[in-house]
């Protein structure tokens, strides 16, 4: 095998699990550790079909891939999720904790905090027992959300950014645990990335918003860029547990 070879398919052998994983971010952060060689856990909350289809993309690369619906914010769900990977797989060498919301409708107020905040401890906690020593947790979120306190937040997000923040700040004060077990947290930040559902939903309500953060920042990262600098990040050994890799401007 060729170094390029190698140096493409840097997971085989390993297993990662991406919370969120039906579309978007997620779904392509599934893509792409399948084409480099991982067998891939594509969570989802109830869009079946589209994580089906993630799935399939991923087997079509030459690895094991399956799709696991779970609502995360639900303890029971998330132990059975995990419960299915030890079935399957007997390990988790990758957790993505990319999953995330608090704008959607007809949610209880507690929405965003017990996503954003308490379900992100809950996997980790689930989790950790099949994270061999070496592996990686990637915790993904947002400029907004990371510099919480320090940066103007729209006040459509607000109760987002808060409580992703404190899901940061909790997963943070997890590191000693996880570096007893030999594994690390990294975190990724990115900026509004563009064809998400989330900046589409603030633009909605904030007409401009989109438009005016790309006029500051020069440009807006893809999908394709946050979820390359996310699989990137779970498998940088330069990376310290407790680090930030930023995609997009920060100022």
């Amino acid at each position: 095998m060729t170094n390029r070879r190698k140096a493409i398919r840097q997971f085989e052998g390993r297993v990662a699990l991406v919370t969120g994983a039906s579309r978007g971010v997620g779904a392509r952060v599934a893509e792409v550790l399948a084409a480099r060689g991982a067998s891939v856990v594509v969570n989802y909350r109830s869009k079946l079909r589209r994580a089906e289809e993630v799935a399939a993309h991923a087997r079509a690369l030459g690895v094991e891939a399956i799709a696991v619906a779970a609502d995360i914010t639900s303890r029971v769900e998330t132990a059975a999720m995990f419960r299915r990977v030890q079935e399957r797989f007997g390990k988790l060498d990758i957790l993505v904790l990319n999953a995330s919301g608090g704008l959607e409708k007809d949610m209880p107020t507690s929405y965003a905090r017990d996503l954003n905040r308490d379900a992100q401890e809950d996997a980790v906690v689930e989790a950790l027992p099949l994270i061999p020593e070496g592996g990686r947790v990637v915790f993904v979120t947002s400029h907004l959300a990371h510099f919480h306190g320090e940066q103007p937040v729209p006040e459509i997000y607000e109760p987002v950014a808060a409580s992703k923040r404190a899901g940061e700040v909790a997963l943070r004060a997890r590191i000693p645990e996880l570096a007893s077990r030999g594994v690390s947290l990294v975190v990724v930040s990115g900026d509004l990335i563009d064809g998400t559902t989330t900046p589409r939903l603030m633009d909605r309500k904030l007409p401009g918003l989109i438009d005016l953060r790309r006029e500051q920042a020069g440009y807006l990262p893809s999908i394709d860029d946050f979820a390359q600098a996310i699989v990137d990040a779970a498998d940088d050994p330069a990376l310290r547990s407790g680090d930030t890799v930023y995609v997009g401007t920060t100022g």
